[in-house]
Order: C-alpha cells, then structure tokens, then sequence
C-alpha cells in the first residue's frame, strides 16, 4: 500500500465487497500492519485469542468473539498502542481424536488397528489440514492477528510449559494419582471434563426397592433411577434425625440377587423428606455416595467395566450392557417381590459431548489437581480488588460462587492424542518418576520405566494459554511486553473451566492476573431464540453469510446486535440493513469526493468561511467521537453501533451533505473550499470510527480521501475531543431549521403533497434569536421546503385555509387553498392536541409525585419543568388555531 497524494480516483458506482476483501487483507498482511512491534516505545495492548479447536470449520458463535476481539485490537491500535493479538488453536483432545476414529471407522479401521504412532500422524495430518481451514476462515472475517506469533497447544514450547507446570504441581504436593469418582465415557473409554458432559432431560423411571433386614426383622425401602448399580450397594444411608429410622441405624440388610449383608448409617447427606428418607449407597459409581463412603469406610465395588458393560462382580448379568442389565435386574427384583413400584420420572442425564453415550459415574484412578490452595489465591485476589474485572460485573458473583465450592481436577484422560503425562513408573521397583523429561535409563531396550499412558485433560494446557504462548517459563521480551494480557473476550458458558483455571495458573506462576477484564458475552441464537445445533440444523456458517452481504456487514451486525453478558438472536434482515448502512456510507462517500476533486490533504482548513451546517457538524462529529471512545473503552458496542449509525445516516448523510450542497453548487468561492475542507475532514474522521467495525469499507474509501499522510487507515490516530469545535450556537440554530424543515415535510406527507411541489411557507419566529436564526439560514428553509414563497413575520397573523405546525420557537403556517378540507386540519389538530394533553398530564404527575420530587436531581427537576411550560405553550397555539378554524 502506498502512500497516496493524489486523491481524485474515482470510486465504482457500487461497492463490491469480496474485491474490497481480498485486495486489503493481503495488503495488510504483506505491509505486516499486524505485527506488534512496530511502536516499542508506545503502551502495550495485548489480546490472545481463545484457540479455537481444530476439529472442523468455525461457527457464527466463533465469529461473534473474534469480531469483539479485532474491533478492541483495531481501536487501541488506532489510539497509538503497540497492540499485540496473538492467534492459535487448541488440540481440542477427546474432540479432535473422535473426529479422526470417526473416519477410521468409515474406512473399517480403529486407532488398535495402527497403533498410537501411526494414530497419531493421522490426527497432525487433520489437525494442518483444519488449521489451515480456521486460518482461512480468520481471514475471510478480516481479523488483525499477528500470525508471525501464532501458538498452537501442542507446539514444543507450549508442551515444555505443561510439563514444567506439572512437575512444579506434583512437587508441592498439588498434583496426586488416587481413585476417585469422574465422569466416564464408556464409548470413548476415557475421563471427561465437566464441560465435555452434557445434561438432557430423559423420560425415565424412579425404581422403589424394598431390602429386606438381614435378620428378617422387616425391610426398608429405598428410590433409584439407576437400579443396575444396586449391585455395588455398601451400604443403606438415613439421615441420624429421622425418627423413622433411629432403630435401625447400625443393623444390617441383606442385598437381594448377591445376597450380601450392608450396613444401615446415618449420614447428614441424606434428605429425610425426599422419598422414603433411605438412600442406597454405590461408592463406585456415584460421586455423593463415594464421599459418603469415604466417611464411613465403606468398601468400593465396580460392577463395570470401562465399556458399560456388566463385569464379574455384577453375577448373574455379567457380560450385559447397563441398559440390558436394567431391564433383566428389574424383571428379577420383580419377581422376587422386590421392586413394589415404578414410577414415571423426568430427569437430568449426563451424556457425553464427544460421542454422545451416557456419562458413567465411574470409580477410577487418574491424576487429580488439588484445586482449593490454588482458589484461596484466586478469591483473595478478587475480593482485595486486585483481581481480574468481569464485564457485565454480574459474572464475578458466577465466578466467586463456583471457585469458592471447587472440587479437585481430574486431568488425565485416556488418549493418545494430547500431553503426555510426564510420568514413568518403574516396574522393577514400583518407583515413580514425574519430571520433564524421562528418567535416565528410560530409552534403553528393556528398560523397567514405561511412561503414563494417559494424556492431560486439554483444559490443562488452555490453563496456561496467556502467558505460555508469550514464552513462559523463559522470561522472552513478549512476555516482559505484553503480559499481563489487556483483555479476554470469551463466552459465559467457559467461566468455570477455562477462565478461572488461567486465573488460577497465572497466579500461581507469574504472580500475576492473566488479564485485566474479561468481556463476558452471550451465545449466537437463531431468530426464534433457539441454540444452534446440527439436529435443529439452524446453524449458520459465517463464510456463507460473508459471500451474501460481505465481511464488513456480518461485523457490524453480529457486534452491535447485544450488549455484554446477553445472548445475540441472529437475524439475516439485520445483516441486510447493516449491507445497506455500508452501501449509504459509500453512496455518500461517492458524493463527497465528486465534489473534492483536486483537493489535497493540505488545503484543508477549518478555520474559512464556515456556515451554520459546517460548524454543526463538526460540533456533531466532536462529540460522537468522544462518546463512542467512552463507550469502547467499556465494551458496549451495541451502543456502539447506534450512535455511528444514527450519526452517520441522520446527521451526516441526510442532514449535513444535503445542506454542504447548497455551499458547493454555490457562487461562493471560500465558502465551497471551507465546506470542502469540513467533509473531507469530517468524512475522513468518521471513517476512523467505523474502521473497527468495519475495516475493508472504511479502508476502501479512506484510501481516496485526502487525508494526513499514511498508509492505510488502520494505523490513522484515533480521533478525539477537540474543544475548537465546540459550537453551541450552531447547534441552536440547526436544531431549529432541522425541526422546521421537518414539520412542513411532515404536513405535505399528512395531505398528500409531493416534495417536488413548490408551497407557500409562512412563518412566524416567537422571538428574536429565532427571528435571527431564520433570516442568517433563509436559504436552507427555502431549499429544504422547497417554497415559492417564503414570509418571515414574527407580528404574523394566523391565515386563513392553512395547515399549522407549532414548534418549539415558531409556528408555521402552510397555505392550501383548494389542496385541504378543512375538516380534516381541524381533525388533524385535535389528534395533536390529544397528544399535547396527554404529555402535560405526563410531566404534571410526575412534578406532583412528592417522591419523585425528593430523588430526583434538581437539574432534572428544572429539565421537566421546562418541558411541562413547552408542551402547554403548544397547546394553547393548538387550540387558538382551532378556534382559528372553526370560526
């Protein structure tokens, strides 16, 4: 991209977005606008992108989080930052690797049929294959990524981090090997994480179990959902208050099918008013009843193995699958008379995210993360003000509440695709080596040392994302520059098990917060406010939306659709209007320059001959910009959105170029050139703005603008408050002209008449600022009302056959003989006057509400009250022009 002096091309009559696209992108790229860098001695501003995984194409949802994250990058770049986005992916482990057994599948094969080598050059092969996609796709949606630092989780210095992380872990004692209870994906056979473990209501059974007392002294009954597990009940819990069952404490029950004899405890875990008041305890397979087992040293009995299957100490059924078991072991406890009932029950089902299977609550030894030294870190953190900023504030409370109950982590998992576990057990010995690298004498053939097998859970590289992608563990010049990281754009779904886990990590081996806020958003709906999912087959594909309407237009839809913290309703008539709102910029932008020709950036000047709009626009301009830096520094591009949109089509478009063209087919020499220099200028500083929002429009036009020397649009300052274009006055006069001019259109709407037919206007000032202000800008109501005609009077009388429009500061009257039934003016009126009476009720009610009177701020007080004096100043020239009428 070249620096441009000349900036008289002609734009096409049309945008046409895919061209726009592909030449600024790759200009971008090779020009390394990108790259941090390129301003080391400025401020930092650092964002890592939340890698996606590579198991596919990415999704709308995806587009919504990088669009936040480049408009953020851009703006700050913009305000003078050295700003870094750093990109990458994740290796999304049970994900990736069941896409990849998918397709082996397809071709007759398991991953056993290869062996974990070859498994695993099939899945690299997949993983720069979908890399390359999400690239693309990056691409398409114009995202600022400083590729020349892309990560991805299982680079080598990002396993050198795991593995340092881990064995720093292991080594104070927050990293353990035990047996506990995890969720188990018999399909996969692997652990999942909580997020991997998704709940859907299922139409199921409550089974009522009666077990009977071993000394044949009566039974006791108890509820399930899962009768199959009875198998490895230990034991029968009571709550120790139950009066019911006070007695029975301490005897014990013979288990029907095993015939084995079961303790009755008290345990305060129990409910005593939820059905019977007696639980059955399964250790092995229900993460409540494996604590209290552990409280009573009650023994652990799996009754399957890692397929869901019945194994040997399920008996009879050994062999079945849990579904076909529950149906035989209900048959039998039937007709032993030990089911008494079954009952219709709704209820929550983990399945598993990967492979769709029912989650197993499965009793297992896996490598665990001792998580509450780390949170006590981390609350203390937040609740001394030190720690991290959640937008909307709201998900602190989220966030605290669940770190405050965390449980331990398990994070091994039974894959090959992922971190190794840095772990060697010798056989010989029965010593365990957990390091960084193997142990001496791992390599040699027939050495004792074999390594875990399992890898880590993928969340637990993602944990150290913000600054093991800068470097970390070695203290590199990026992570000096740019950690602790600005920002972290995210959605509220991964609060718990991404967000706090780098919370967590970050503080335990930097120090320091990973990031200083983090942006809360919301989830892609379709219209009908349904999640995206296959089987609704709602989805939409952000490239198809982008060849449709065009990068720039999806952005700007999908970032100002919601505030923070609220889900998006993803609507196609929204990312139309937003096409059209690009198509309005260009169509004006076209305009500006065809009257611009020969103007350079250095005749530009602003301080000629300036008439009421110029000032008033650069007025508008001032204070749009300095409200939109307010509202990007704090996130709420939805309103964003609005005022560059209303300022942009209302103000600018419809307002300011209408009037500048009076100024520019004029005679007035100096006055066009000021003009000129306030278009170009105000065109060129709005485009800023916008560029976040939209980057390929804004630089398109941009590079025919004459603007300060620079090569795109994308490195432009940023603008900001400039008291010189403080404007007052102009902003009285144009507020006037804007209502006059919109209360004659409003009447040739109401009967009918053309804008293109010449009227009669008269008009009356009720003062004489107003008085001055309509002769300084006659000009303007004679063009804009478009008269054959005009009388400025402030002595006028009311004529007779007339519409009437009343304004704050004059009244217009519109002669129609022969063009208006009178009826119907009189009609029309009385609808006004309804309104007029209906607004001086508002405002007295309010200004008669003693409580309203006593918390409301003075100023606002005085603002009602003036209101209330206007509304009935109205009123009554309402009903004088009726009498008027009438007479």
């Amino acid at each position: 991209m070249s620096e441009t002096k000349s900036f008289n091309v002609e734009m096409p009559t049309t945008y046409d977005p895919s061209s726009a696209e592909r030449k600024w992108y790759d200009a971008w790229v090779q020009g390394g606008y990108f790259q941090a860098g390129r301003r080391p001695e400025a401020p930092k501003y650092t964002i890592v992108i939340p890698p996606p995984n590579v198991t596919g194409m990415l999704h709308i949802g995806h587009a919504l989080d990088f669009t936040l994250q480049d408009i953020m990058i851009r703006f700050k770049r913009m305000q003078g930052y050295d700003a870094l986005w750093l990109p990458g992916t994740d290796h999304a482990g049970i994900a990736t690797q069941t896409k990849v057994e998918q397709k082996l599948r397809e071709e007759g094969k398991s991953r056993y049929d290869l062996g974990r080598e070859a498994f695993l050059e099939k899945v690299w092969e997949w993983k720069d294959h979908y890399a390359g996609t999400i690239r693309s796709q990056w691409s398409k949606m114009g995202l600022s990524l400083d590729y020349s630092r892309e990560r991805f989780t299982l680079d080598e210095g990002l396993s050198s981090a795991v593995r340092e992380v881990f064995v720093r872990l292991y080594e104070k004692g927050l990293i353990y090997r035990g047996k506990r209870i995890i969720n188990w994906d018999p399909a996969a056979r692997t652990a999942l994480s909580d997020i991997e473990v998704e709940y859907k209501e299922v139409n199921g059974n409550l089974y009522h179990l009666r077990y009977p007392l071993a000394d044949g002294s009566g039974s006791i009954t108890v509820a399930t959902t899962r009768p199959e597990t009875m198998l490895g009940d230990t034991a029968v819990a009571v709550h120790p208050a139950d009066e019911r069952y006070k007695s029975l404490i301490g005897k014990m029950i013979r288990l029907p099918i095993v015939n084995r004899d079961i303790p009755i405890i008290a345990d305060e875990y129990v409910d005593k008013e939820f059905g019977s008041g007696a639980v059955k305890i399964t250790p092995a397979h229900d993460p409540n009843d494996f604590e209290v087992g552990g409280r009573h040293d009650l023994p652990q009995i799996t009754v399957m193995d890692e397929g869901g299957k019945m194994n040997d100490q399920a008996g009879p059924y050994q062999g079945m699958d849990r579904a076909e078991c529950r149906k035989a072991i209900v048959k039998d406890l039937q007709e032993q008379g030990v089911c008494i009932k079954i009952e219709e029950h709704v209820h929550q089902v983990g399945h598993s995210e990967r492979s769709g299977a029912i989650v197993e609550p499965y009793l297992s030894t896996q490598w665990f993360v001792s998580m509450k030294p780390l949170a006590e870190r981390a609350i203390d953190s937040q609740k001394s003000g030190l720690g991290v900023n959640f937008v909307p504030d709201r998900f602190e409370k989220v966030y605290l509440q669940w770190i405050e109950n965390v449980r331990d982590w398990c994070i091994s998992r039974q894959l090959w695709w992922g971190h190794r576990i840095p772990a060697w057990y010798n056989d010989a010995t029965g010593d365990i080596h957990v390091g960084t690298s193997a142990p001496e004498g791992a390599e040699v053939p027939g050495s004792p040392w074999r390594q875990d097998e399992d890898v880590l859970d993928t969340w637990f590289s993602s944990a150290l994302w913000p600054f093991s992608t800068l470097g970390w563990p070695s203290e590199t010049d990026d992570l000096k520059n740019y950690y602790p990281t600005s920002v972290l754009v995210t959605g509220y779904d991964i609060i718990y098990f991404w967000i706090a886990r780098m919370i967590f990590t970050a503080l335990e081996f930097t120090d320091r917060i990973p990031f200083k806020d983090v942006l809360i958003h919301g989830l892609v709906r379709d219209a009908e406010g349904r999640k995206m999912s296959k089987s609704l087959g709602n989805g939409v594909d952000p490239l198809d939306v982008i060849a449709q309407y065009g990068a720039d237009a999806m952005r700007y839809m999908i970032s100002t659709g919601s505030t923070p913290g609220q889900d998006l309703r993803f609507r196609f008539e929204k990312v139309e209007q937003a096409r059209n709102f690009a198509n309005k910029i260009w169509n004006a932008s076209r305009f500006a320059l065809m009257n611009l020709e020969g103007v350079s950036y250095e005749d530009i000047d602003l301080n000629g001959k300036l008439s009421t709009a110029d000032r008033w626009i650069l007025h508008r301009f001032n204070e749009t910009a300095q409200e939109i830096t307010r509202l990007m520094e704090n996130y709420e591009f939805g309103e964003t959105g609005r005022l560059l949109y209303d300022f942009i089509w209302d103000d600018l478009c419809d307002w300011y170029i209408e009037f500048a063209k009076l100024t520019l087919y004029g005679t007035d020499p100096e006055a066009k050139r000021s003009t000129q220099s306030v278009i170009a200028y105000v065109l060129d500083r709005t485009l800023r703005l916008l560029h976040p929002f939209m980057p390929y429009l804004s630089e398109e036009i941009w590079q025919h603008l004459p603007h300060e020397p620079g090569e795109t649009i994308m490195l432009a300052a940023w603008p900001t408050y400039d008291s010189a274009f403080e404007a007052s006055e102009s902003v009285k006069e144009m507020k006037l002209l804007m209502e006059a001019i919109r209360a004659v259109r409003n009447i040739r709407a109401e009967v009918n008449v053309s804008p293109g037919k010449k009227i009669e206007l008269l008009l009356k000032p009720t003062g004489a600022e107003e008085d001055a202000i309509f002769r300084k800008n006659e000009i303007y109501v004679q063009r804009f009302c478009n008269t054959s005609a005009l009388t400025l009077d402030p002595s006028l009388a009311a004529p007779d056959k007339a519409m009437t429009a009343i304004i704050t500061g004059a009244e217009l009257y519109f002669p129609l003989a022969g063009l208006i039934d009178i009826g119907q003016e009189i009609a029309r009126l009385n609808k006004e006057l309804d309104a007029l009476n209906a607004e001086v009720d508002r405002v007295e009610k309010k200004l008669n509400n003693e409580g309203y009177i006593a918390k409301a701020p003075a100023h606002v007080v005085e603002q009602e009250r003036a209101k209330g004096e206007d509304y009935k100043d109205k009123r009554n020239k309402v009903l004088a022009r009726i009498a008027e009428l009438q007479a």
